[in-house]
């Protein structure tokens, strides 16, 4: 039996997968994104301790409202860190014919054999992920995140071998990455993959500038402003968003 590390529960998600969801946000995250908005998930090994059966038990009280296309969306911090955990959970999930979705950064991944048999594993049970592609360049990801897009990129090629449907997601961050050519070479990424669903383009926005100072964490963005709705249709139409619904 599999625990995993609780920050909290959105009992009436609607914006991260299909549907009405339960979300569950799972701690732990080894990235630190300079307009992350839920910094209060970096720590791992910390948070509420509870067991996949535990978890799952919670969220069917809310199935009445999940309707035929909702379901459950894991997300964090970064929930390939407790994979145990997502796996027992999933496996859970789909005993109970629920939908299952992940919503995650991919940083992680490898495809090393201590990694990728889990993680296969972890995709047999997943209906939909997710996949934050924060930069498509990989010296600004390293500003952006303080990690290389590596991983997340070769992820995001997985993923498409194996078919597993998949929303593109992008944070559009004004001076970071709204640039026309960055957009431009994402979206001819986004192109080769064959399982895209779905882009979605996320506006920055400063909900979460209160933790960092809450945690004594310096926020180095700020200053910096929502993007425009000029700048946020400019990168729809980038990112061809609309040939994707």
């Amino acid at each position: 039996m599999a625990n995993g590390f609780i920050h909290s529960y959105e009992t009436f998600g609607s914006v991260d997968g299909p549907g009405v969801r339960f979300v569950l946000f799972l701690q732990g995250c080894k990235m630190r994104c300079l307009y992350c908005h839920n910094p209060d998930t970096w720590k791992t090994g910390i948070g509420e301790v509870k067991s996949a059966r535990e978890v799952l038990d919670f969220a069917l009280r809310y199935r009445s409202y999940w309707g035929e296309q909702g379901g459950i969306t894991v997300s964090g911090g970064e929930p390939l860190l407790q994979m145990d955990f997502m796996l027992e959970f999933f496996t859970l999930a789909k005993q109970e014919g629920i939908h299952t979705t992940i919503d995650t950064a991919a940083q992680p991944f490898s495809r090393r054999e201590t990694f990728l048999p889990k993680f296969q594993a972890l995709m047999d049970v997943t209906d939909l992920v997710l996949l934050d592609l924060k930069h498509i360049d990989d010296a600004k990801h390293r500003v952006l995140t303080k990690h290389s897009n590596e991983a997340i990129l070769d992820c995001a090629r997985y993923l498409d071998e194996i078919g597993k449907p998949v929303w593109i997601r992008h944070v559009l961050v004004p001076e970071y990455t709204d640039n026309d050519a960055d957009l431009k070479k994402l979206s001819d990424f986004i192109a080769t993959l064959k399982n895209v669903q779905k882009v979605e383009v996320l506006p920055y926005h400063t909900f979460g500038e209160y933790k960092w100072k809450e945690l004594g964490i310096e926020y180095t963005l700020a200053g910096i402003e929502p993007p425009s709705h000029e700048r946020e249709e400019n990168a729809k139409k980038i990112l061809r968003v609309k040939s994707y619904d």
